[in-house]
């Protein structure tokens, strides 16, 4: 008889992945066959040293970077076998991105605000004013509606970033270092935040150096010099 195989498909997986850069006339490996399953509603803390090949492994799977060798599933959808287009179809709609700086993720032109209302257009969201304003109250930015993005300080930038991300809870929430900018209090609540969003069923994966954030995880996958330790 044959053993029982579990038939739940993870939020996304990676296998054999290996991602190399030129540098310097050589090729440095930032990630060497690394395997990471992502369980469906649950959070994963990519931890390591700077330079082990977190942010690497995130871009990867958010469809940014495309792996030198190996595999990347989102659910059943095989990311390698998709075009540009539908690559960036898929970012936009089924998955929440938060990049390290924080900046990066926001219209430096708009207010907080319109900046959640461009993510939930983008993610193809009603426009429900009532629930982005309960986003932004528990992200610590009731107060910062009506301000743009460059009269934010950093760390309320990184919150609202993360804001942003979660409109419309998208079912694979990516986030490189979400609390770098915070202090404690803020990173607590932010914390919680996740849980909660975790709790009601998206997949969370974490880039982080956080001990507050790796305290919270369902998983830990450690990761040095480009290989997975744990």
């Amino acid at each position: 008889m044959e053993p029982h195989r579990s038939t739940i498909v993870p939020a996304a997986e990676v296998r054999g992945v290996v991602r190399r850069f030129p540098v310097a006339g050589d090729d440095v490996t930032a990630l060497d066959g690394v395997d990471l399953d992502l369980p469906v509603g649950r959070t994963t803390v990519v931890a390591g040293p700077s330079g082990s090949g977190k942010s690497t492994l995130l871009a990867v799977l958010s469809c940014v970077q495309r792996p030198d060798e190996g595999s990347v599933m989102i659910g059943t959808t095989d990311v390698l076998a998709l075009r540009r287009g539908a690559r960036r179809e898929l970012r936009r709609d089924r998955l929440g991105i938060v990049l390290p700086q924080p900046s990066e993720n926001l219209l430096d032109q708009l207010d907080a605000i319109t900046n959640l209302r461009w993510a939930a257009r983008r993610r193809h969201v009603a426009d429900q004013s009532d629930d982005l304003d309960e986003l932004l109250d528990s992200v610590g930015l009731a107060a910062t509606r009506a301000r743009r993005v460059r009269e934010l300080s950093g760390g309320e930038q990184q919150r609202l970033a993360v804001a942003c991300a979660l409109v419309g809870r998208p079912e694979l929430i990516i986030l490189d270092e979400p609390t770098a900018s915070l202090d404690r209090a803020s990173a607590l609540t932010l914390v919680d935040v996740l849980s909660a969003v975790a709790a009601r069923g998206s997949t969370m994966v974490i880039a982080t150096h956080d001990p507050l954030v790796a305290e919270a995880a369902d998983v830990i996958a450690e990761l040095d010099h480009g290989r997975r330790v744990r």
